[in-house]
């Protein structure tokens, strides 16, 4: 259900940047605030999150269900252009023209009376994450096709079918790239009596060059995979959906997940090649929504790593997070797996970080291999979780088993770190962030270096208006 927006006094310094519908802005050259763009530094990042949250007075009901908007920001000989413009989807634009909410969502129904409101699909929000093709960018969002749009100007071109998502099977917000071949591996779910995994694998392009699916137990959700070796690994959370109450539009998508730890998470291996089924098996209950990276150990076995939390509990806070305020407690930890791909038997966890952290990534040169670093958002140490976003940026080393640290200062929100990667030596690179600074409120782009994540940012860039807080992004060289 959608909720009156309440602002109050004691809103946390990061509620600003959510507190109004972001601006979109043109291509603009950034100003720099500190430091030098590196002359090496050329490519463009993108990132992607809901930037508005409400409309006509309206809050939705949870912060995925926000209409997406990317950020562009173009480096070239020590310079940087930004531009930053929502994804003009269909019912973006409807919402738009009517300047009310309509649609329903991941965390919403749709508005008005129970028979206005039968019948009616989700929208597409487009708001999760992308992924930079040669010739355009995806928009990615977990329920539908994704949208295409220019990678220099970001104007909207449409849904994108990929020469082969037909009956407009979803793709999800979490593909992966073999850095070598260039293949796209990715999945959908699609719901029935039982649920199905749509599974794809791509050239280089994005068009679709194989496509295979299985059938999971009930209706579960699954929001991200990895990519590990010869094989693609999925951990099925025990979470179950009641259809009906979503079907009728008398509960959202969100309301009708249970959590059943008793039904345990499943693991699911699967050949990369044939996109056939190799191993299932069930573990203890688990929620995840995040992978950092897998690779094939010398003993054929995978080993991979993801931001692990005990329960569900971290939903209930991502939808007080559209509010601007949370109260619910929910700290995801690094953890490394070993499983055998053939019997789909775990040979063990460890958990790595103690630290509240997510969204972990590794240079996209390593996607699929060995990689010793992984990079994160995480809590600074006086974070109190159930009230905080997190403050800081870090670099785990699987050697050493350390963790370096960024420290942007209080009140500074970072997003998902993503690795640039140096072309004349590709061992190193830079490690970019947006960061808003809920004191000045206003969003910067930083640059670290890679081996100095705890030194002074390379540069800090201004950028023309707030972006808020979002989800995922990529850096295309």
């Amino acid at each position: 259900m959608t909720t009156t927006i309440d602002k109050q006094a004691t809103q946390p310094s990061w509620g600003k940047a959510i507190a109004k519908p972001a601006s979109e802005f043109p291509l603009t050259q950034l100003s720099t605030i500190s430091g030098k763009i590196p002359e090496n530094l050329k490519g463009s990042l993108y990132r992607n999150g809901p930037a508005r949250l409400e409309r006509g007075g309206m809050q939705v009901g949870h912060w995925f269900d926000g209409d997406g908007a990317i950020l562009a920001v173009h480096f070239a000989e020590g310079q940087a252009r930004a531009t930053y413009r929502y994804v003009q989807t269909e019912r973006y634009i409807e919402e738009e023209k009517a300047d009310k909410l309509i649609y329903g969502n991941y965390g919403m129904t749709a508005t008005g009376s129970w028979w206005q409101r039968f019948g009616k699909s989700s929208k597409n929000v487009a708001n999760t994450s992308v992924i930079a093709l040669p010739d355009k960018l995806l928009a990615l969002w977990e329920g539908g096709l994704p949208h295409a749009l220019n990678l220099e100007t970001l104007e909207t071109y449409g849904l994108e079918n990929l020469e082969g998502l037909e009956n407009h099977l979803p793709y999800s917000a979490h593909p992966k790239r073999d850095p070598q071949t260039g293949e796209i591996f990715n999945f959908g779910i699609s719901y029935g009596k039982n649920a199905t995994l749509n599974l794809y694998r791509s050239d280089r392009y994005g068009n679709l060059i194989k496509k295979n699916q299985t059938t999971l137990a009930g209706l579960p959700m699954i929001h991200d995979f990895v990519l590990a070796g010869d094989y693609l690994i999925f951990c099925v959370p025990p979470l179950r959906m009641n259809p009906l109450p979503v079907l009728l539009n008398l509960k959202s998508y969100s309301d009708s997940l249970a959590w059943k730890p008793e039904e345990g998470t499943e693991i699911l291996v699967f050949d990369r090649h044939s996109l056939e089924l190799v191993s299932r098996n069930v573990a203890e209950p688990w929620f995840q929504w995040h992978f950092g990276n897998g690779y094939s150990d010398r003993d054929g076995n995978l080993i991979f790593d993801l931001v692990r939390y005990p329960d569900f509990a971290t939903n209930q806070y991502l939808k007080e997070v559209a509010s601007g305020k949370t109260q619910t407690y929910a700290k995801g930890k690094l953890w490394q797996m070993c499983l055998n791909p053939q019997t789909g038997e775990f040979l063990e966890a460890s958990q790595l970080v103690d630290r509240g952290s997510e969204f972990p990534i590794v240079p996209p040169s390593q996607v699929g291999q060995n990689s010793r670093y992984t990079y994160l958002a995480i809590h600074r140490p006086d974070a109190v979780i159930n009230h905080d976003l997190f403050g800081a940026i870090a670099r785990y080393d699987k050697q050493t088993d350390t963790l370096t640290e960024a420290d942007l200062g209080t009140n500074r929100y970072p997003m998902e770190p993503l690795f640039a990667s140096n072309p004349v030596n590709p061992d190193s690179g830079w490690v970019i962030t947006v960061v808003f600074d809920g004191d000045r409120e206003s969003s910067e782009v930083w640059v670290f270096d890679s081996d100095r994540l705890d030194s002074e940012p390379v540069c800090r860039l201004g950028l023309p208006s707030v972006v808020p807080m979002g989800f995922h992004g990529t850096w295309k060289g």
